[in-house]
């Protein structure tokens, strides 16, 4: 097999030895140059799996050669070596396209993980991944290039977007459709762990570490080596664990709770939120330096309103979905039903037409979904519905209602409770099924 080609650009000879050293033991073949000129003549020339270059050189620096090679439209992943501690300028390298930096004095362990990782990217086209986020609208065209584009960096995004939206299935598109496809993918709701127990979660804890810790426990950040940790709604992290975060990002080390020693990670992270980071930064609710490192390249993810016919091509989706899972023929949308779900803005967005759509057929009859059969949140049920609680939970708990007081007054005769609901056997089971009824 041809080995993987790569070139190096710095114009220090002590630097380029021990960078093709390293690419010789990894039986990667390498060219040297010591400026920004000849590295676009040797970009132009052959197809490179792999660009190193160092942000000074003698007629300019990295980031021009970044913004050359996007321009240029090559395939090709550059990573650019920086000084240490200089974030601002990784930062900046990220945000033009650079596949990842390395920072200075060059840790070898690292840069041989960097070299492994953007050796796996497809030279052309981006990989297919197992999930696809469905629709034709020109926003979802465009948020679909956008993925397309990020898979292929190791850049922090920040994805953004109302709650509903999708934005856990953007992340795990760039995950597959990247270079760390065959590693884990962690995904971390940071509003659902107990802010005490939040270090223990994400770093890991040694045995004894605290009460309870009766053996040692790898954090989250050690379970996505190699892969990707996705942070969901990361504006809930409180500012003490910002702090932490920041550290673990900038450091590429986390240290166990209970521990001495920073053991080294190697871990994506992408994040999302529902809220406005900008606006908590302001308010000095989110630390700014972490906002910077987080949402180096951020993706919207569009609400189902703005969406338009992609209403009714997810609808199709949802419902046959539903019906294979019910056992049953894909159910009909009558122009009454079309209609409706036409019409509504769907606060809850792309969850929402799921939930709407899975009880529709839990309601229809005869193979067809009728106008009367979607259940839509009146208008006034925003003003009327608590904090916290999601149009979704809220419908739940009232069918849920329905459907143990259906089966207490029929002595838990199913057949008996779904002819009072005006269900078949087989809807009842699948929506008892659903709410944890079982």
């Amino acid at each position: 097999m041809t080995r993987p080609l790569a070139l190096v650009v710095d114009d220090e000879p002590d630097i380029c030895e021990l960078l093709g050293m390293t690419l010789e033991r990894m039986q990667v073949d390498s060219d040297t140059c010591g400026d920004v000129g000849a590295a676009r003549r040797l970009l132009s020339q052959k197809g490179y799996q792999l660009c190193l270059t160092d942000m000074r050189l003698p007629d300019g620096d990295g980031l021009e050669l970044v913004e050359w090679i996007q321009a240029a439209g090559l395939n090709t992943p550059v990573a650019v070596i920086t000084a240490h501690g200089n974030v601002e300028t990784a930062v900046r390298a990220l945000k033009l396209g650079a596949f990842d930096f390395i920072s200075k004095p060059l840790d070898l362990q690292s840069l041989r993980k960097l070299v492994e990782t953007a050796l796996k990217l497809p030279s052309d086209t981006v990989r297919e991944g197992k999930v696809h986020l469905l629709g034709e609208s020109a926003v979802i065209v465009d948020l679909r290039r956008m993925i397309d584009k990020v898979a292929r960096s190791q850049a922090p995004v920040h994805i953004t977007g109302e709650s509903g939206t999708g934005k856990e299935l953007v992340a795990r598109m760039i995950h597959e459709q990247g270079a760390r496809a065959d590693q884990p993918f962690v995904p971390v709701n940071c509003g659902a762990i107990p802010s005490e127990l939040m270090e223990s979660e994400f770093f890991g804890h040694r045995k004894g570490s605290f009460t309870g810790a009766v053996s040692d426990k790898a954090g989250l950040f050690q379970t996505a080596e190699g892969g990707t940790l996705f942070m969901d709604e990361i504006a809930d992290l409180p500012l003490p664990m910002q702090v932490k975060l920041l550290r673990v990002i900038q450091e590429k080390t986390v240290r166990p709770v209970g521990a001495t020693a920073e053991n080294p990670v190697d871990v994506r992270i992408l994040s999302a939120t529902h809220k406005d980071l900008r606006a908590l930064v302001k308010a000095g609710q989110f630390r700014e330096d972490l906002f910077y490192r987080v949402d180096v390249i951020e993706l919207r993810v569009p609400p189902l309103r703005d969406r338009g016919a992609d209403v009714s091509l997810l609808a199709a989706r949802f419902l046959k979905r539903t019906a294979d899972v019910m056992g049953m023929p894909v159910p009909e949308l009558s122009e009454g039903a079309r209609e409706k779900l036409r019409a509504y803005r769907f606060p809850g967005n792309v969850r929402e037409l799921e939930n709407i759509l899975e009880r529709a057929v839990a309601l229809s009859s005869q193979g067809c979904i009728t106008a009367s059969d979607i259940q839509l949140q009146d208008a006034g049920a925003d003003e009327a519905m608590p904090a916290g609680e999601h149009l979704g939970e809220r419908l739940e708990s009232v069918e849920r209602d329905a459907i143990q007081r259906a089966l207490e007054e029929n002595r838990y005769n199913k057949t008996a409770a779904a002819r009072q609901l005006g269900l078949t056997l087989r809807a009842l089971r699948y929506r008892m099924q659903k709410l944890g009824l079982d």
